[in-house]
This record gives C-alpha cells, structure tokens and sequence, in this order.
C-alpha cells in the first residue's frame, strides 16, 4: 500500500504530482489519484491509476501538513464510472 501525500508519477504517461487519494476494490485493482500541481494559477484534475503503474518519487506532502480540524466534504477528484 503507497502512503497518501508522496509525489508519485504513472510509469507509463509520466503524469506526475501529489498521490490524495486511494480507492480499493473488493475483486482487487486499487487505484490512486494522483493530482498535478498547478499551472498558471489553474487547477487540473487528478487522474486514478492502477497500484502497479505508480511510482513514488519523492516526499511529497504529510498528512499532517494539510490537516484541519474540520475535514471537507467530498473531494472534486473521487473516482466517476
């Protein structure tokens, strides 16, 4: 299992950013969603890729460091059919 908040790339695309998410499956596959930084002030969406084509690639971010006290609603990039 890859620890939520690492900078991560897709081996096969080379999209790369903040792994936020992870979805898990009662037949297997998980994913993750990983979420590219910024550019000229837009956000983009996060793309969900299967665990065998992530790779961690740094540090990222701790859980910690963008904790509050009162959690969010649903997140903009949950998995969609």
């Amino acid at each position: 299992m890859i620890e939520l908040g690492k900078k991560a790339k897709d081996k096969i695309t080379g999209f790369e950013g903040i792994i936020t998410g992870r979805a898990q499956y009662l037949y297997g596959c998980d994913q993750y969603c990983i979420v590219p930084p910024a550019k000229d002030g837009k956000i983009e969406q996060g793309q969900w890729f299967d665990e065998g084509r992530v790779e961690v690639v740094g540090r990222g971010v701790l859980p910690e460091e963008v904790r509050v006290e009162k959690p969010g609603g649903p997140n903009r990039d949950c998995p969609r059919l």
